[in-house]
């Protein structure tokens, strides 16, 4: 099953949006600016907003933003951040004659059919403007990943994806070529770039617990199994001092619409 078609764990963010809202993390600031310096101007439609996190971050840069997100719960938090949304896949939503300079998608991309996708985007950009589709790799400490992975090969050596079993960059290369062939594939767009912006979080622990139950896998599991989960992760935290500096690469798949 490819990512676009998990539909149950594309869906279930919106859980608990609060929770999502207050631990994921933002995008760097240098990746926002970049973003916007290479758009024809500041109409933005961000796709798959959720709670609004990437969107507030294009705002503060003076942008105008639409969102589009497919879960109501979601879109309501966002709708009383004062963002204005729209509730409907990418795939179905209509731009009715309107044309932005950017449309942007903060971490989740993935959610959407790349070709599909990449056709509706250039519908909804005007000549010239930009496509830049973004995600948060993150490293932790190496002793720290180390650990993690440890923690996932105990209480789950069955699972097939234990995020601490390689580089989450890594991990996700795949999901960038099959974004980029997307975007080929329109036939509107120049050649996809890729951009890469490095930044640094802190975490105590229990920011970093509350971050890992918003996850899409973690959500899925048996409340017994992902309580485990937890508990492994926090002593694994609380032996390596209680707090960490988690190292993020936010990268950039990105690419300008061709003229009409």
């Amino acid at each position: 099953m490819q990512p676009h078609e998990a539909r149950q764990i594309a869906e279930s963010f919106g859980s608990d949006p609060e929770r999502y809202d207050r631990s994921r993390p933002g995008y760097p600031d240098a990746m926002v600016a970049a973003i916007v310096d290479a758009s024809p101007g500041r109409e933005v439609l961000d796709v798959g907003c959720g709670t609004g996190i990437a969107a507030r971050q294009f705002e503060a840069a003076g942008c105008s933003v639409l969102g589009v997100e497919p879960d109501e719960r979601m879109a309501g938090f966002a709708r009383r951040r004062g963002l204005d949304v729209e509730v409907a896949s990418f795939e179905d939503w209509r731009p009715a004659g309107r044309e932005f300079d950017a449309v942007t998608s903060g971490q989740a991309w993935h959610w959407v059919d790349p070709a599909a996708g990449a056709e509706k985007a250039s519908e909804a950009l005007r000549a010239g403007g930009r496509v830049a589709l973004f995600w948060n790799a993150f490293e932790a400490p190496p002793a720290l990943t180390a650990a993690f992975a440890d923690v996932y090969r105990q209480v789950m050596p069955d699972f097939p994806r234990n995020p601490w079993a390689r580089a989450v960059r890594d991990a996700y290369a795949p999901i960038f070529d099959k974004v980029s062939d997307g975007l080929r594939g329109a036939g509107t767009f120049g050649e996809p770039e890729q951009w890469a912006f490095e930044w640094a979080r802190p975490y105590t622990r229990d920011e970093w617990l509350e971050q890992m139950l918003t996850g899409g896998d973690v959500s899925q599991f048996a409340p017994a199994l992902r309580d485990e989960l937890v508990a492994g992760t926090a002593a694994a935290i609380d032996d390596f001092g209680g707090s960490f500096a988690m190292q993020y690469t936010a990268v950039v798949i990105t690419a300008r619409r061709s003229g009409a």
